[in-house]
């Protein structure tokens, strides 16, 4: 039998010129998965860019850690994904243990001076490491927190710290706005059982070793050892903002996907996904604590990613009522206020969101302190084809009585970048199908808002923007007039969101820069962007924002 030299087989790891060929190659086994294996050669390539390593796609063999194997199958490009990148694997057919033991094989360290920022050199980097063994020391800082995928992210700053990263004091790293799409290593540990739970600021006190595997778009170390951390606490905070009289105080607060129901698996379209179970996990308590003694009961609450009653279930009920009324008795549990909730129900099916969940923008507000204009409630672009599938922007105007003045509240959920291209794609890296979606969105905000100043009202914009505060979609919105309330915070306090380790805004606060000078002060609560869940528990987090609170001086 003819042994092909794995290097030879995974080519660049971008295309595979073997795909569809049977081979035969020959190697040590780094890593069992679920439904397969990793296999290195014990002789290194002398091309750097070409990986001496090949995933064995074998649910049935049972491979063993350390052992030298010889195995024939079918070279296949897998590609998860419609716009995903191919990643070079082995069907396996037939496998001979040649030694149970096989050659040691050392793993390649990455750290901080050879890890590429630039992202095309980047991207050849790691597909010459694709499947192979490496490693990466202790003392490194976890920049995301522990998620229920047993997903990891560290930045290398053992050494010293990252050029061009800023950090914020709880070891946190911002976007870099030059390249927002910044890879930072991370690994998956597939064992809930070892997996810890961790806040961001964590400290990596063992060496992490597995093989550098591609999933979920971006790659991630497969890790099936324990590791030692040492933990890094972060208390619940208050905003320093609170109510009183001729002010309103607004509280920008996303649901994720809060709903009453426990859904019906035969009603759902994904059951390992789309079936929680909100109340029985405490998100309500949760949320209600955070309105309560974080955001010290504000006059109002814009709500994102509030579903229907029977929450993902897919049916005709389209009605939010009992969400927000468990909500609403959580927080009077706590401060004996009873809020009000208003909101315009999409058709079914029509907004996005998770299937069958009816997402909605939404208010509650306190009827002691505002009253709701009720004729004044109304979606914004409800016909134009940029809002179609999308969440329409929610507009109210509230009164505050002590003064008898009034402000106008526009709630938005932009277009999502879910569908954003991976940067190690090989077509149109990093492109984001929904950009000129999201800028047309905020043009037509942007255009309300225009009548609104003709009319010489004071607004407040705020919600879901799903882009950065240098964005283009925040510029079409903001445009001259308008001003952003994310640039009163000090740069290291810019971010309510935690992508990949990347922490940045996506919850913004628009108003009349005349509004801006003098009568409005701005506050993000950070914590739920760095707090971590336990591996394995679903539901367990209130959202996955941070909250944002903003207080305004009504006009005298």
């Amino acid at each position: 039998m003819n042994i092909t030299p794995i290097a030879d087989v995974q080519g660049s790891g971008l295309y595979s010129s073997m795909a569809g060929q049977v081979v035969a190659v020959r190697g040590v086994v780094t890593h069992v998965g679920t439904r397969g294996f990793y296999l290195q050669s014990p002789e290194t390539s002398p091309d750097p860019r070409v990986s001496d390593a090949i995933y064995i796609f074998s649910p049935a063999w049972p491979a063993i850690v350390d052992e030298l194997l010889e195995v024939e199958g079918q070279v296949l490009d897998y590609i998860k994904n419609e716009n995903g990148k191919p990643v070079t694997q082995i069907k396996l057919s037939e496998a001979r243990t040649l030694r149970r033991k096989g050659p040691q094989i050392q793993p390649f360290e990455l750290t901080a001076a050879n890890v590429p920022a630039d992202n095309v050199k980047l991207a050849g980097f790691l597909n010459g490491l694709e499947g192979m063994l490496v490693s990466i020391a202790a003392g490194q800082t976890f920049i995301a927190p522990s998620n229920p995928f047993g997903d990891y992210v560290l930045i290398l700053d053992a050494e010293g710290p990252s050029p061009g990263i800023t950090r914020t004091e709880q070891g946190g790293a911002l976007i870099d706005h030059q390249n927002p799409d910044r890879w930072f290593p991370g690994f998956r540990m597939i064992n809930y059982a070892v997996a810890p739970r961790l806040n961001v600021g964590a400290k990596l006190q063992t060496r992490v070793i597995g093989p550098l595997n591609y999933r979920v778009e971006s790659w991630q170390i497969a890790v099936n050892h324990r590791i030692k951390i040492e933990s890094n606490f972060l208390p619940l905070k208050s905003s320093r903002l609170k109510s009183e009289p001729d002010h309103l105080t607004i509280m920008t607060l996303n649901g994720f996907n809060l709903d009453v129901k426990v859904e019906s698996e035969a009603l759902v379209n994904n059951p390992r996904t789309d079936i929680d179970d909100d109340l029985g996990d405490g998100r309500f308590h949760t949320l209600a604590q955070a309105v309560v003694l974080q955001a010290n009961v504000p006059d109002i609450i814009a709500l994102q990613e509030i579903q229907d009653n029977d929450g993902a279930e897919i049916t005709e009920v389209i009605d939010a009522s009992e969400t927000y009324k468990a909500l609403i008795t959580a927080i009077k549990e706590l401060s004996k206020i009873e809020y009000r909730w208003i909101d315009i129900a999409p058709a079914v099916g029509a907004d996005g969101g998770q299937p069958g969940g009816g997402i909605r923008n939404g208010y509650l507000y306190n009827p002691a302190r505002v009253e709701l204009l009720q004729d004044t409630v109304r979606v914004i672009g409800a016909d134009d084809i940029a809002l179609v599938g999308s969440r329409k922007p929610l507009v109210a105007h509230f009164r505050e009585k002590s003064g008898d003045k009034e402000l106008v509240c526009v709630n938005v959920h932009l277009a999502s970048k879910r569908h954003q291209h991976s940067i190690f794609v090989p077509e149109l890296p990093g492109f984001d199908e929904k950009q000129e979606i999201r800028i047309r969105q905020a043009q037509i905000v942007h255009a309300e808002l225009v009548l609104m100043r003709q009319q010489n009202l004071d607004y407040y914009v705020t919600g879901d923007f799903n882009d950065t505060e240098n964005s283009r979609t925040l510029a079409a919105m903001v445009g001259d007039e308008s001003f952003n309330l994310v640039n009163t915070l000090k740069p290291e306090q810019r971010y309510d969101y935690n992508h990949r380790g990347k922490l940045q805004v996506l919850m913004h606060g628009i108003v009349p820069k005349a509004l801006a000078k003098d009568r409005a002060e701005y506050d993000v609560i950070h914590g739920n962007e760095l707090l971590g869940v336990q591996p394995g528990e679903l539901g367990s987090k209130p959202t996955d924002h941070a909250y944002v609170i903003a207080k305004i001086r009504m006009r005298q």
